[in-house]
């Protein structure tokens, strides 16, 4: 395993990092820490020690930050950059972090199912392989997400669910899932929240152990048998399917494959799942959960996790699924390339679109020429009266202040080589490069390869091994990684976040303004309490609380942004706001990111970061999607040569 390592769980994402010293206290808070490099790094890893120690005996506090000359900010709210582990107990028990924060998260689902008001009523024949619910409403906390809408799911059909942040998306799959409303018995729902439970079994067992599936399958076929209608025998030869695909002569090989896809080494395969970080353990889920192909799938944001590898491989698992996919994703180009139907989560109604490119405006000319026919028929419509106007989504503009010029380099990375520990793999070897205010570069390349890793070399997070980065002594950096929201106080509204952090702006509606650009705009007519400024943020979803964190960084003028994974649960149109923003920006970008389309927005130069080395790709992101489909293509024509295949 690296040294950094991520954990999801119902959307939620945990963050460890591994350098010898686990097991972190989550009653502290960590500090940020502007590093200039130490001669012996010993001094600085025991420094780190005494500062956490000094935190959990204090308790929470607000934190400075600190340019790169090392002079301290104002004072600010907490943002995980840098921390070490140590020890948490839990009613006597000693636990890691991650299993504490994962037993929080399971509360806080359990919190939130409560929270959720639903009804509706099953529209379908009790043996139908579809679903139907009509007069779906769903509320949380007293606020209406859904209001007497239907939702139809055919078998055999792929959805993308859309809506902006907050509408309600993952509500509604949390509601399917759990079974909250109506859906008949015989079908089997695998909702992909949580990672697979550390245990001594490998990775390669846990996708195979079905057991379990089997016998449930194998039961419902005995009393299929008996039944005669149509729909008893479509239900029938789905299951006689499915037991073939899990069968013991061909399990091995099928979870194997499985696997490999989403960035499992043989080695890996075979490692105990207890080993595993809990980003890793959530692939194993998803392995799991294509494995087994449930009759519903719903998947909330699965790229969120993945490399761009693993992303075009899953794509091209996805595309064929054959019973019924509804999933969640930011990202259109991975969307386009599964699903054949789309749901739009829109005013408190669902709305069904057939045809996804032509819709949302992704696609052929020919498609973009048959939407502009039917926006022209319907502006007609509206114009006699005989339809209701169309109105658009709210738009967001996302900003980055001018951040001023600082002469050349910016940052000078001189023969640099870096590995955690004398014990594991170098990482990098001998890199030369420079950065500058006008650098829009894209990090891409296989997981574990350390894109991540040379972000944090830049930021001063870590240190080199051998060799040296320099950096302009006034070089102010924001950095951005889809760890930084779970460190928002989730009894503070988004208002009073940020007037603490920036105590400098001391007008309320001046502060109201700013937040507003990213998107928590506005009250709501019915209960100005709900609205996004001023409701706490543990009502917000995780979209919305990262809209405040890019408001927490722009408002720090960077000169530098350095962006790990910045889509991850942002919408759509968020997206393209944060694409135009850094394409205004006139500072520097170092990006890592699974969004092909982000990519092309924002990158003018992509390296791709493999065998300790980073080489320039002489192409556009499309080629390279190309050049790993091509890649997955390969090695699926020679799994399928195989004997026993």
């Amino acid at each position: 395993m690296y040294g950094t390592t991520v954990s999801e769980r119902t959307g939620v994402w945990a963050y460890a990092q591994y350098n010898n010293d686990t097991l972190p206290d989550t009653s502290a808070i960590y500090e940020k820490i502007s590093i200039k490099m130490p001669s012996d790094a010993k001094k600085k890893q025991q420094q780190k020690k005494k500062e956490a120690a000094k935190a959990r005996q204090t308790g929470r506090k607000p934190l400075g930050t600190k340019s790169e000359d090392g002079s301290a900010d104002k004072e600010q709210s907490p943002t995980l950059d840098s921390f070490e582990l140590n020890g948490y107990e839990e009613n006597g028990e000693d636990i890691s972090q991650e299993e504490a924060l994962c037993r929080k998260l399971e509360s806080d689902a359990k919190l939130n199912a409560e929270a959720r008001a639903c009804t509706g009523s099953l529209a379908v024949h009790p043996r139908s392989r579809d679903i139907k619910i009509d007069m779906l409403s769903i509320s949380f906390h007293g606020h209406e997400l859904l209001q007497d809408t239907v939702v139809e799911l055919n078998c055999g059909r792929r959805y993308g669910l859309l809506g902006l942040n907050g509408s309600g998306k993952s509500t509604l799959l949390s509601v399917l899932g759990n079974r909250e409303v109506p859906i008949p018995e015989h079908i089997d729902i695998f909702h992909l929240t949580r990672e697979m439970p550390a245990s001594d079994k490998s990775a390669l067992k846990c996708v195979m152990e079905v057991d379990e599936e089997r016998t449930r399958l194998e039961r419902l076929a005995e009393i299929l048998v008996a039944c005669e209608d149509e729909e008893s025998q479509e239900q029938l030869m789905d299951i006689y399917e499915r037991l073939d695909d899990i069968s013991a002569d061909t399990a091995e090989m099928r979870a194997a494959w499985i696997l490999h896809g989403l960035g499992f080494t043989k080695e890996m395969q075979n490692q105990k799942t207890k080993d595993f970080s809990g980003g890793w353990r959530m692939r194993i889920a998803l392995a799991r959960a294509l494995y087994v192909t449930p009759h519903l799938l719903l998947l909330d944001e699965p790229t969120n996790h993945l490399d761009l590898d693993a992303c075009v491989w899953l794509e091209e698992e996805l595309k064929t699924y054959k019973r019924i996919l509804v999933i969640i994703s930011h990202s259109q180009d991975f969307l386009n390339g599964i699903c054949t139907n789309i749901i739009h989560l829109d005013k408190k109604r669902l709305k069904y679109y057939t045809n996804y490119i032509a819709r949302f405006g992704h696609g052929s000319a020919k498609l973009a020429r048959q939407a502009q026919s039917k926006e022209k028929t319907l502006a007609k419509m509206v114009a006699q009266g005989l339809t209701e106007k169309v109105s658009s989504d709210k738009t967001v503009h996302f900003y980055f202040p001018s951040c001023g010029t600082i002469p050349p380099p910016v940052i000078m990375v001189q023969n640099v080589s870096f590995r955690y520990t004398d014990t594991t793999p170098w990482i990098y070897k001998n890199l030369e490069f420079g950065i500058d205010l006008d650098t829009r570069l894209a990090l891409v390349g296989p997981n574990g390869a350390g894109k991540s890793t040379l972000l944090k070399l830049l930021y001063g997070e870590l240190i080199p091994t051998e060799g040296m980065i320099r950096k302009n002594s006034h070089l102010r950096f924001a950095r951005y990684h889809q760890h930084l929201h779970e460190l928002l106080d989730l009894d503070l509204s988004p208002l009073e976040y940020m007037m603490h952090s920036f105590p400098d702006i001391k007008e309320k509606e001046e502060m109201r303004k700013i937040i507003g650009r990213y998107g928590l705009t506005g009250r709501q007519q019915c209960n100005p309490a709900l609205s996004p400024q001023v409701c706490p943020i543990r009502q917000l979803s995780d979209g919305q609380r990262c809209r405040v964190v890019f408001a927490y960084l722009a408002w720090q003028t960077p000169h530098l942004l350095l962006l790990d994974e910045p889509t991850n649960h942002l919408d759509m149109e968020t997206i393209d706001a944060l694409a135009e923003a850094i394409n205004e920006f006139d500072g520097g970008m170092v990006l890592v990111s699974h969004d092909f389309r982000l990519i092309s927005q924002v990158a003018e130069q992509i390296w791709v970061c493999e065998n300790g080395m980073v080489t320039k790709w002489n192409g556009d992101i499309l080629s390279y999607k190309e050049h790993l489909k091509s890649k997955i293509l390969k090695d699926k024509s020679k799994q399928d040569r195989k004997p026993g295949k």
